[in-house]
């Protein structure tokens, strides 16, 4: 149990029940699981921890205000850059609340007044809309502050008195939902099925789809994807799609092991790459035998 004072940003799709009804049960549950996949994986990026998946919204934990504003007001546009589409008359958006206070995080998971404070702010929020709580607003650079407009004083539910909100204008566009860029049909050709890897550690999870950019394995900041062991390199490995297949290569001075479901016997990789298929579990700076050794289960998942 640790206690510490972060900056904790919820994040909710807005949208996804229309979804559901428009395009289906398959195609909606594929496409809001890459939206909230894609909106941790932006915000890990820049600087937060990931602490969980919540349905369709994300909660992620910041030491830095700024960065995790500056995160969250671009998240609509990370949506929209990366997400493949959406059925015609569609629409899908996000919505996130920022505050700032002590937390506790306990066993994979965080409490804290903060955090019911953030996913309040995440329900009062419209569709591309970034509100802010006070102790958020006074963490910022003036510069910034200037640059976010008061809604006054608001009434949150599980608090005695109402509380001054900011919204945050730095990088909103007219538009304040994320419509189709192109033909939705395109996700369902036969001839170029959408592939993705799977991978988890612990409470710990992400989705990598064929056709997005490569995810740094590692003990870093940096890192996509974030394993906190003296064994693991700041920059152990890299997994990517390329032509149709799924390459892991590691980089560390301890090594990787991958070994696929059904052998008995680890690949060992030392500054080399192999190609991921089926599904089984990597070592990372020890073989995966190891008990204490920090493993990623990864599956590899062709969709129709």
């Amino acid at each position: 149990m640790k206690q510490s004072v972060r900056t904790v940003v919820f994040a909710d799709l807005t949208g996804s029940t229309g979804l559901f009804e428009s395009a289906g049960n398959m195609i909606a549950t594929r496409l809001v699981t890459r939206c909230t996949q894609t909106i941790g994986r932006h915000l890990t990026l820049a600087g937060g921890q990931l602490v969980k998946y919540l349905g369709d919204g994300v909660l992620v934990l910041f030491d830095n205000t700024l960065a995790a504003v500056e995160a969250a007001s671009r998240m609509q546009e990370v949506l929209r850059e990366q997400v493949p589409g959406l059925p015609q008359g569609g629409m899908l958006g996000v919505k996130t609340g920022v505050e700032r206070g002590p937390v506790v995080e306990h066993d994979g998971d965080c409490y804290g007044d903060a955090v019911n404070v953030a996913a309040r702010l995440s329900d009062r929020a419209q569709p591309g809309e970034t509100l802010i709580g006070e102790a958020a607003f006074d963490a910022l650079p003036e510069a910034q502050r200037l640059a976010c407009q008061s809604l006054d004083r608001i009434t949150i539910k599980g608090k005695a008195e109402p509380m001054r909100v900011w919204r945050v204008d730095w990088a909103r566009t007219a538009e304040s939902t994320l419509a189709a860029s192109f033909d939705f049909n395109l996700l369902l050709e036969d001839r170029q099925p959408i592939q993705r890897i799977d991978i988890q550690r612990l409470d710990q999870q992400t989705v990598l789809y064929s056709g997005e950019g490569p995810l740094i394995v590692g003990r870093g900041e940096g890192a996509g994807f974030a394993v906190d062991d003296p064994r693991v390199s700041r920059r152990h490995a890299r997994i990517e799609w390329a032509s149709g297949q799924c390459t892991f290569t590691d980089f560390s001075s301890n090594g990787s092991w991958v070994r696929f479901a059904g052998s008995s016997t680890p690949v060992m990789l030392r500054r080399d790459s192999c190609v991921l298929y089926g599904a089984g579990e990597i070592g990372l700076g020890a073989q995966p035998e190891d008990f204490t050794a920090p493993t990623l289960a990864f599956r590899i998942l062709g969709e129709d």
